[in-house]
Parts: C-alpha cells; structure tokens; sequence
C-alpha cells in the first residue's frame, strides 16, 4: 500500500434558505453569520488533523456547503491563510470555492481570487423561472448570467456551471435550452447532472412529477451531442470539460485519493500506509455542536474493512472514463483481488459493461449507464 493524493474538503454549512432537493448538510440562515468564529474552529479542526497527513502535499482544496460565497472575500483569505499555515500546501494548488448567483455583489469573484481561490463553481441549476422556482433557487437568470460574466472577468484558472436536468414537467426543449445556454458563456467547465429524489428531504416526502425514463434518455442523449459538439468531453457521469480543464479535486475522489474533511459534518478519507489501514472520518454535524468547545470536532472514525475495499475503490474509479490501471488497486488498498472478484470482473467484460487489457480496466459506455449493476458484484 502507498499513499494516494491528498486534498482537503471544507465544509461551510449555510445557506440563505434551504432547498427542497437538497440532502447535504446545509441550514438556513436564522441570525448572522458567525463568519470568524466559524473560520477560528475549521482552523483548530485543521490542526487536529494535521497529524494524520505528516509533510504529505494537499494538492486541492473545494470551499463546498452550504453557500460558502455567504462569507466575505476577508474571511476567505483569513481561512486560506490558516490553511497554509497549518498544511503542506502544493504551490499550484487547485482551489475551488461553491458559489450561488443570489448571495453574491459585485466584484466579489475578484475579492476571492485576491484571497487566493482560483476556481469557482456556479450552482445554477437552471436558468427558466418556473424550474428555479420549483427547486427554491434564490436566484433569477440575469443574476445566473451576472456571476458567470463575474467569473471570466475575475482572472480565475478555471470555473464551473452546475446544471441539473430531470427537473418537475422539464421537457426536452426545456432541458436542453439551458444547457445551450450555459454553453454558450463558455465556461471551462460544466456539471449536468440529473435531479435525484433523496431521503430526509421536502421532495421525497412531497415527490414533484419528475420526466419519465424514455424523455430522460432523450435529455441525456441530445445533450451530451450538445456538449461534445461544443468541444466538452465527458470525463466522469456529470462531468464535462474543455481539455485540460477537468476538476482536479473531484478526480482525487474518484481515484481513490485520500482528503482531509473540515468543518460541520465533512467527511475525510486517510491511508496510513505505515500500518495499511484506511480511515474514514465525519466530523460533528450541526453547526452549534460544531462549535462548542466541550466536544471534539470529530464524531466518528471508521477504519475500513478489507472486504469492503473493493466496492469502495470501484464504486469511484467506474465512474471516470479514464482507464483504470490495475496496479492502483493493489497500491490504494494494499489488498489482491479475490478469486470471486476477478470472476465478476470477467463477468462485466462478457456483458459489455467493462473492457480490459493487461494494465487496465475501462468501464464501457453501457457499463456508466448500468453502473449499480457493474458494481453490485462488490457489494
């Protein structure tokens, strides 16, 4: 077993309301943000576990939420500060930082790229009235296209428009004028996924009527010849970029890599390679409880078992479409396939859904479409 990649998570917990879809840890704002108390903890958070990752190099950071751009570009570079100051930062570390179009004024974009961000991702969603009225968006268009003019013109490496599909009587036509629309402001980076109905959420003990699966294959299909034709290639389910552009963060999850999670019920990835154990780590959920000093940030540590390994490793990796070399499993898990595991491997390669050589496995286009059943043999 080896170290993979690093990166480190942070998790900022509010938002202006909270929306009915929505199964992230995130609550709506009752009184003011306690923006330096809440930057004081995640630093503390960070210096705990420190330890765990040594002198190792965290390549990427994501700013996620909740809204992160709620805090002021200030608390921004205070946080990023104390990050540098805590960690082995990479020099050209990706940094990316969650936006909504309704939380934001202008030049705030400029404001955190002068803290040190240099990515930004846009939850859009969609830019048609009714749809971001079903989903309790807070924003309209002209403050969608507003924050994407924002983002060409603060400097940044990179950004990213979030859009959903699938959406309550969303037609074709629907779907895939968003999506044109997004395409034509030219991001480096798009994220069209469809919209799922959750558990402990407003829509799944109210479920909206969603498209059939017949107009859903037709959104997907012309959409993905909309985005290809555009110069956008698909490098994992919903992720679509121009080349060189993908997120390097989101690749380091789907790779197996390791991440610190900060910050109100984050989740963290460690390997300790030493004593070939992997830990996963949640930290205290609410955002009260989070920041009491009598309790530690860390709620639960879970060493992972060996038999679930292999489940986990291509429950991520089978969603890039990549090659997967095979060397990564045995060098991020320190374990050997098993004889039942190399028989359902060639299983999904006679079904289509998987090809191999001598170094690498690749999911097919039929295996991403039927992902749970390739990975249901792991389980």
């Amino acid at each position: 077993m080896r170290n993979p990649p690093l990166s480190l998570y942070i998790h900022i917990p509010w938002c202006v309301q909270k929306c009915p879809y929505c199964d992230f840890n995130s609550h709506g704002l009752k009184n003011a943000l306690p923006e330096t108390e809440y930057v004081a903890h995640l630093l503390d958070d960070l210096a705990l576990d420190a330890h765990r990752v040594g002198d190792r190099s965290v390549d990427t950071i994501f700013i996620g939420g909740g809204t992160p751009s709620l805090f002021s570009e200030a608390s921004i570079a205070a946080l990023l500060e104390g990050v540098k100051a805590r960690v082995n930062l990479a020099p050209d570390a990706e940094i990316t930082l969650e936006a909504n179009p309704g939380t934001l004024e202008a030049g705030r974009f400029n404001g955190y790229v002068q803290a040190g961000v240099n990515r930004i991702s846009i939850g859009i969603q969609s830019f048609q009235k009714q749809h971001l009225s079903a989903l309790g968006r807070i924003h309209n268009s002209d403050q969608a296209m507003s924050a994407i003019a924002q983002a060409h013109q603060a400097g940044l490496k990179s950004f990213n428009v979030d859009l959903m599909h699938g959406l309550p009587e969303q037609s074709l036509d629907n779907a895939l004028s968003d999506l044109s629309q997004a395409i034509a402001r030219e991001p480096a980076h798009l994220s069209w996924y469809q919209l799922t109905i959750e558990p402990n959420t407003p829509f799944y003990s109210k479920p909206p009527e969603l498209p059939g699966d017949d107009l859903l294959w037709d959104i997907q299909t012309h959409g993905h010849g909309l985005l290809k034709a555009a110069g956008f290639h698909q490098y994992e389910i919903s992720g679509y970029s121009k080349p060189g552009f993908e997120c390097q963060h989101n690749l380091n999850y789907w790779r197996f890599g390791d991440y610190l999670g900060i910050g109100c019920g984050a989740h963290g990835k460690i390997t300790d390679a030493t004593n070939q154990k992997i830990y996963r780590t949640v930290k205290v959920k609410h955002p009260r409880g989070y920041m009491e000093l009598a309790r530690p940030y860390l709620d639960q540590q879970t060493e992972v078992d060996n038999s679930d390994l292999a489940f986990e490793f291509f429950m991520n990796r089978f969603r890039l479409v990549e090659p997967c070399p095979k060397q990564d499993f045995t060098d991020f898990t320190g374990t050997t396939l098993s004889e039942a595991q190399h028989s359902s491997l060639e299983k999904a390669e006679s079904q289509g859904l998987l090809n191999s050589n001598t170094t690498c496995w690749q999911v097919t286009d039929k295996g991403r479409r039927y992902l749970n059943s390739l990975l249901s043999a792991f389980v």
